[in-house]
C-alpha cells in the first residue's frame, strides 16, 4: 500500500530528526557506530538482503545489496558523519517555516534519510530488485576510506550511482570544483612580548602569508558565479598560551577550491610559492576537479514531477562522486532544497525533501522495473 504524502513526511521528518541526535562526527567513532546500527535496524529485516561492513583504517562504511549480486544497476550512495561541533548539545533539531533546523539536517542526515526510506520501500514492494546501498563515515574527511576504498579496494560497481550531496531539487550537478586542503606551519623563536625583536614572530609571519594568499586569489574572480579558484583560511593556531610570550610555531589550515583546467600540482606550486620558503606546506586532501554525467533520464523525472525546468550546474563543494565517475559510471548528484551547510542552523526544506522523494522512486521505478 502506498503511502500517503502526509505519512510519508511524517516518516521522513522523524528519521532526519533521529539521525541528527546521534553526533556521528570524526571525532566520535563510538556514535557513528551507533549511527550505522540505525541504518542497519532500518533495512536489516528485508527478506533477500545482504549487509556487510567495511572497514579501512578503523574507519567503517556500509553495504547493503540483494543477495547474490555484486554489481546493482542502480547504487543508493550516502555519508552519516557529519562535521563537528564543539558542543554536544547542539545536535539537536527543531521544525520552524517547513524546514528541519539543525547540524547535519542537510548534509546529509535528511537526504539519507529519504535514501534509507526508499531502499526499504522499494525492496519491500518488489522482488529482486537490482537496487544496492552504500553508506560511508569519512566524507567530511575527503573519503579516502570510504567510497574511495570501496570503489577502488573493495571492488565496488554499479550501472548508475545517486548521490545527494550536492546540487538541488531541479539543479543537477555536472561539475565539481578539485580540492586541496593544506597544513601550514611557521617556526620562530620565542620572546617576551615586551621585548619582540628579541624573538622571530612565526605568527605573524603565517598571517602576513596568508594575507599574500587572499590577495591573489581575490585577483582571480572572473564573476558573480565564483568559478574561479578560492583560498579560504579556516584554522590559525599555535601552542602558546600566553598572552605576553611570542609563539616558537604556528600553523594553520587553508581549504582551497578551484575548476578545470588547473590541477592538483598547478594550485599547490602556486601556494607554494606565495607562501614563501619560510612557511612549509602539507597537504591533507588533494582531489582533481571532476565532470561528471548523469543518467539524462533522471533530468526528464525531475521535469515531470516537479513541473519545472532541470538544469546542469557547477559545484563549488566536492563529494564522493569522484571516486565513482572515474570509473565511467554515470552519477547523479542532487538533492532537496537546502541551507546554511556546516552551520548550527543547518536546515533542509520538508516539503522539498517529499517532491525529491518522490523524483527518486519515479526515476528508480522507470530504470529498473521496465
Amino acid at each position: 500500500m502506498t503511502q500517503t504524502s502526509t505519512d510519508l513526511q511524517k516518516r521522513l521528518v522523524a528519521l532526519t530528526r533521529d539521525l541528527i541526535l546521534i553526533p556521528s562526527d570524526a571525532s566520535r567513532p563510538e556514535d557513528i557506530e551507533r549511527c550505522f546500527e540505525f541504518v542497519i535496524n532500518h533495512v536489516e529485516s528485508l527478506d533477500n538482503i545482504a549487509v556487510k561492513k567495511h572497514y579501512h583504517c578503523d574507519i567503517p562504511s556500509l553495504v547493503v545489496l540483494p543477495r547474490n549480486l555484486d554489481q546493482p544497476k542502480v547504487l543508493l550512495c550516502g555519508h552519516l558523519d557529519v562535521i563537528t561541533h564543539s558542543d554536544v548539545h547542539s545536535y539537536r533539531s527543531h521544525i520552524a517555516d517547513g524546514r528541519i533546523i539543525g547540524p547535519g539536517s542537510a548534509d546529509m542526515k535528511g537526504p539519507l534519510a529519504i535514501l534509507m526510506e526508499i531502499f526499504r520501500n522499494l525492496h519491500a514492494q518488489y522482488d529482486n530488485l537490482p537496487l544496492g546501498l552504500a553508506i560511508t563515515s569519512d566524507e567530511e574527511r575527503g573519503g579516502e576510506s570510504g567510497m574511495r576504498f570501496l570503489f577502488d579496494e573493495v571492488g565496488l560497481r554499479c550501472d548508475v550511482a545517486m548521490i545527494p550531496d550536492g546540487g538541488s531539487l531541479n539543479k543537477i550537478t555536472v561539475e565539481e570544483k578539485g580540492i586541496l586542503h593544506l597544513n601550514i606551519r611557521c617556526d620562530g623563536h620565542s620572546a617576551h612580548a615586551a621585548r619582540p625583536w628579541l624573538g622571530n614572530n612565526p605568527l605573524e609571519r603565517l598571517v602576513d602569508a596568508t594575507a599574500r594568499l587572499r590577495k591573489n586569489f581575490d585577483s582571480l574572480k572572473q564573476d558573480e558565479g565564483h568559478w574561479h579558484p578560492t583560498c579560504a583560511l579556516t584554522i590559525v593556531k599555535t601552542p602558546n598560551q600566553t598572552v605576553n610570550r611570542i609563539p616558537s610555531e604556528a600553523e594553520g589550515s587553508l581549504d582551497i577550491r578551484f575548476p578545470s583546467p588547473y590541477t592538483v600540482k598547478d594550485m599547490l606550486n602556486h601556494v607554494r610559492n606565495l607562501l614563501g620558503k619560510e612557511v612549509d606546506a602539507r597537504t591533507l586532501i588533494s582531489a582533481e576537479p571532476t565532470l561528471l554525467s548523469p543518467d539524462p533520464l533522471y533530468f526528464s523525472v525531475t521535469e515531470e514531477v516537479t513541473g519545472k525546468p532541470a538544469s546542469q550546474e557547477k559545484e563549488d563543494g566536492g563529494s564522493d562522486a569522484r571516486f565513482i565517475g572515474r570509473f565511467n559510471i554515470p552519477v547523479i548528484v542532487s538533492r532537496p532544497i537546502v541551507g546554511e551547510l556546516h552551520s548550527i542552523d543547518e536546515w533542509i526544506d520538508i516539503n522539498s525533501m517529499e517532491t525529491f522523494y518522490r523524483i527518486y522512486e519515479l526515476y528508480l521505478k522507470r530504470k529498473l522495473l521496465i
